[in-house]
């Protein structure tokens, strides 16, 4: 899954880029998942200007956006989460 995302990409933003492109064509939103105890919603993948992949959560009308990287996510977990996890052992392999 790493090689598929990052194929034809030079660098690590382009790299992030293409794991960005995964989970968000992959990634099966909106899904409720715990955040520091309270349930929220996660409606939307994003990236940010410093090429980090984060995620919107809903409580309520308050909103917050966090990295993808410390999402918990739900037993199961929502269709595509297998990229979530790609996207992490990429970050953890040293790229």
């Amino acid at each position: 899954m790493v090689e598929e995302a990052t194929v034809d990409a030079y660098g690590e933003a382009e790299q992030a880029g293409g794991f960005f492109t995964m989970i968000e064509e992959h990634l099966r939103v909106p899904f409720s998942t715990t955040v520091l105890g309270v349930e929220v919603v996660v409606t939307k993948v994003d990236m940010t200007e410093a090429d980090e992949i984060v995620v919107t959560c809903q409580h309520g009308r308050d909103k917050q956006r966090i990295s993808i990287l410390e999402l918990p996510l739900p037993s199961p977990p929502p269709a595509g989460a297998e990229w979530i996890a790609a996207y992490r052992y990429w970050q953890k392999s040293g790229r």
